[in-house]
């Protein structure tokens, strides 16, 4: 297969990144509501615990944008943008259980996973050495928030 060339290969870099940014921004969201919303004897841990991670969200739909920016190409910025590029299912109205919010982020963290891990097989093959290194943290990142969200699940 031939090699894409560089204006298609930051073409197909900045819609692979549209979708990180949009999947981490929608799971922000959804970390954010559990957050606010977390019941139970583990309240005070578990707030802590999805404050910790939403705050980390924040600050990485902040560094994928001024990557896609750094690629010449316009971040999305509106909550319809993100929808349209999202594989993220948003929560429900009716707050679930604090263990089904887990298991609900460790499978919504594990989506957005593989949606990076492609963005940095592709990075690594147009040899985007800045755009795969970012997303080589973003898979360290989700990893920790994996472990952290299933060693409270019961």
């Amino acid at each position: 297969m031939p090699k894409p060339t560089m204006k298609n290969s930051s073409t197909q870099m900045a819609k692979h990144l549209n979708w990180v940014v949009s999947d981490t921004y929608m799971l922000m969201i959804k970390t954010h509501g559990y957050h606010w919303n977390v019941t139970g004897s583990d309240f005070y841990s578990l707030h802590k615990l999805l404050e910790m991670q939403y705050t980390e969200l924040f600050e990485a739909v902040d560094t994928i944008a001024e990557r896609i920016r750094a690629l010449d190409f316009y971040a999305p910025g509106s909550t319809a943008a993100f929808r349209n590029h999202t594989a993220v299912k948003e929560a429900a109205d009716n707050p679930p259980s604090a263990n089904a919010m887990l298991k609900d982020l460790v499978k919504t963290n594990e989506q957005v996973r593989d949606r990076i891990s492609e963005a940095r097989v592709f990075a690594g093959e147009i040899e985007d050495t800045a755009s795969e290194d970012l997303m080589n943290q973003r898979l360290a990142a989700h990893d920790k928030a994996i472990w952290m969200l299933r060693s409270q699940a019961a």
